[in-house]
């Protein structure tokens, strides 16, 4: 039977985890160290730490990849599994396994190259997406393929719902696709170049709105993007305020940078028309229906402010 490592550390790295130990003997997986999480501050395994110890593997938690190398090679592994894991490998490790390492990515490479490919996509207005197996090699995400499966993305999907659809897609290509390459029946294809887009990491500051200078339907991306990380906000008196869900509004004669109450539906005005706010979380407390936060404001409009 196939020996493989596995690398992850992300919720979304489980399914492929899962898959894997279907189809390989697994006697190790790495992911990164406890950190520091929550309100408590108290530092926490990662869920695929805690998934792996659950089933019974030995788990590794380096600061470094490459402090896993002795490891590894002691197992004689015919292949090296990766998902979500959040480092990049090192030429030494890559060459320890017999078969290299394979990745499960969530984009059709070269299109989205880098940490943050759902983000990416649903920012960018793409129609559709998928995940790539994917030979790794020195560079980011530029191994060749070995098999692809796209589907489209929803027109309300959010980077958290449609990360959690691209690993049940990941976990099943990986199981269909190892197999038939670990029996020398798949040939990598090298990915062109020229089509490549990164994907960087987001920032914070990049999930800020500006209803006032940004058009509807960079709001609702923002919305869907940065959900659940960090959260599309605002400022609205001062405080920050975070649009966790909101959709498309008839257009109105809502001034950019306003939030009324129309009909029973709380409305923000942007450069080009309206959105409808859904659910929304002012700084310092829970999230609430939108509806119930202009009800603590006595119907007053709330303007959105850099």
């Amino acid at each position: 039977m196939t020996i493989a490592i596995f690398y992850g550390t992300a919720m979304e790295s489980i399914p492929a985890l899962a898959a894997l130990c279907t189809i390989a003997e697994v006697p190790l997986v790495v992911t990164q160290p406890d950190r520091p999480r929550g309100r408590s501050g108290r530092p926490q395994s990662p869920p695929v730490g805690v998934a792996a110890g659950t089933w019974g593997i030995p788990v590794l938690q380096p600061e470094r990849a490459l402090e896993t190398a002795d490891a590894v090679a002691a197992l004689r592994p015919d292949v090296a599994v990766v998902a979500a894991f959040g480092q990049l490998l090192p030429p030494e490790l890559l060459e320890i396994p017999r078969r290299g390492f394979v990745n499960v990515h969530f984009s059709l490479l070269p299109r989205w190259r880098g940490a943050s490919p759902v983000v990416r996509a649903i920012l960018a207005g793409d129609e559709e997406t998928g995940v790539t197996i994917m030979r790794v090699d020195e560079g980011l995400d530029t191994g060749p393929a070995l098999a692809q499966l796209a589907t489209p993305i929803g027109g309300a999907e959010t980077a958290g719902e449609l990360t959690a659809r691209l690993a049940g897609v990941g976990a099943q290509l990986l199981t269909e696709t190892l197999p038939e390459y670990m029996q020398g029946g798949l040939e990598p294809v090298a990915q062109d170049d020229s089509g490549a887009t990164a994907a960087a990491k987001v920032r914070v500051e990049e999930a800020f709105v500006d209803p006032g200078r940004h058009g509807s339907e960079a709001v609702l991306r923002a919305v869907r993007g940065f959900n659940p990380r960090p959260g599309a906000w605002s400022m609205v008196d001062g405080a920050r305020l975070k649009v966790w869900r909101a959709r498309e509004a008839p257009t109105g004669d809502i001034e950019a940078g306003m939030a009324v109450v129309r009909d029973d539906a709380v409305l923000l005005g942007t450069r080009d028309g309206a959105v409808e706010l859904i659910e929304v979380q002012p700084e310092g407390r829970a999230r609430m229906a939108a509806r119930d936060w202009m009800l603590g404001r006595r119907g007053e409009p709330a303007r959105f402010s850099e």
